[in-house]
């Protein structure tokens, strides 16, 4: 029974000892900011390559899929090791594929992107991507708010962004914007990898922008797009994620307005969304200008050819006059790599008379992020990327929109100049 015993702790303590026997932690490497407490990986080092590893002994094959596809090599002790090749600076959903399963990685946190809840690893900025990292300063509150919503019939979950000197200014009112993400995500991607609360802490601090309410939920389009087989791909396309305006008009901005201390009139209210929430917002601004004065779209998914621009959205685009009155602005963001048509849809406003302030090149969503707000403060200032900015900047791609959201934004002029009040 003694040796019997001894036997099953040595071969506990030999299996113990081959899971931690791992690879000497690489030189030159830092954990990255998404791994979870007391983690060793994912890492990068200084070339912006990131490390990986994963504990699977009996897998037969292990790759990482981060953009691309990535072979993983087996220890004899059990653990699968990859190197990436340089990544762009942000953060990178990814995931291993084991024998064929999708598999996310315990060891960081997960987050609403890519084809769910994905594990990420963030490639960091030097001190130009100061501007969404926390400083020494009063910050705001990201709050977590549930509602029932009358339309869905049951409760939903929006997360708030309230200014530092909201908890002061207990008389005060504010404007909202009413920030939206991409598809595969929900309403916890903009606090999360967005960083949000950080970016207008920042500009806040520094006077480039009204403190103001940034509220952001689900806009029921956390999944791939895929239509059915035999199905219409227009009229599913039409349905996707199409019952969120209605959430939004009928029990979002209702809930807010009876819970916290806005301004409600249009004058007051924004609305901005990355790739399928600028769909979104344009679905529910332009048919709803009566309510909303402010418009941002991120390289949005926005669907309109030739001949639709004078009856889409019931045809809000025929009376520039009428347009450019309500509207304080009209943000149009794309990157460089990206073909949404989102120059042409800029010029054929443009041709119509309808003003629009366009933003492209080689940005990340945190710095479109930071456009539009900026432009919510500023519709006639101008912001350009300076020659060695653009150096800095980096590839964007849609598959990873809200990963990569982040700024390097240069203003012309004097800042008091470029930079007005979201209202006058």
């Amino acid at each position: 029974m003694k040796i019997k015993f001894l036997w099953t702790l040595l071969t506990t303590l030999l299996i113990a000892s081959s899971m931690y026997a791992q690879r000497p932690i690489p030189e030159n490497t830092m954990v990255s900011e998404t791994a979870l407490f007391k983690r060793e990986y994912p890492r990068v080092d200084k070339q912006k390559r990131g490390y990986f590893r994963l504990y699977a002994p009996k897998a037969q094959e292990v790759y990482l899929v981060c953009g691309k596809r990535y072979d993983m090599t087996k220890d004899n002790d059990g653990w699968w090791y990859v190197t990436t090749s340089p990544l762009v600076v942000g953060l990178h959903f990814y995931h291993y594929m084991v024998d064929g399963m999708t598999v996310t990685d315990i060891e960081t946190y997960t987050y609403g992107g890519s084809y769910g809840r994905s594990s990420a690893i963030e490639i960091p900025e030097g001190t130009e991507g100061d501007y969404y990292r926390p400083q020494e300063m009063a910050h705001g509150q990201i709050r977590s708010v549930v509602y029932y919503s009358t339309v869905e019939k049951q409760y939903r979950r929006c997360h708030v962004y309230t200014p530092a000197e909201y908890e002061t200014s207990k008389k005060k009112r504010y404007p909202v914007l009413y920030l939206q993400h991409g598809m595969c995500e929900d309403e916890t991607s903009w606090p999360m990898q967005g960083k949000v609360n950080f970016i207008l802490d920042n500009l806040i601090a520094a006077g480039e922008c009204e403190p103001m309410l940034v509220v952001m939920d689900k806009g029921n389009c956390s999944i791939p797009f895929k239509p059915k087989k035999g199905e219409d791909i227009n009229k599913a396309r039409d349905a996707f994620g199409s019952i969120f305006p209605s959430i939004l008009l009928q029990d979002i901005i209702p809930n807010i307005e009876k819970q916290f201390r806005t301004l409600t009139d249009r004058e007051n209210r924004a609305m901005a969304g990355l790739s399928w929430g600028g769909h979104q917002t344009f679905m529910t601004t332009l048919y709803n200008l009566d309510k909303f004065a402010y418009i941002g779209s991120f390289s949005g998914a926005i669907f309109l050819r030739d001949g639709d621009y004078k009856t889409a959205y019931n045809g809000v685009f025929a009376d520039s006059k009428a347009f450019n009155k309500k509207v304080r602005t009209l943000f149009i963001g794309i990157g460089s790599e990206e073909n949404f048509g989102a120059q042409k849809m800029s010029d054929t406003l443009t041709a119509l008379g309808i003003k629009n302030t366009l933003e492209r090149g080689k940005k990340k969503m945190k710095e479109f992020l930071e456009a539009i707000i900026v432009n919510l403060v500023n519709d006639k200032g101008s912001i350009v990327i300076t020659e060695e900015q653009k150096e800095n900047l980096v590839e964007y791609k849609v598959k990873v929109a809200s990963d990569d959201m982040g700024k390097v934004i240069g203003k012309q002029g004097k800042k008091e100049n470029a930079i007005r009040k979201l209202i006058n």
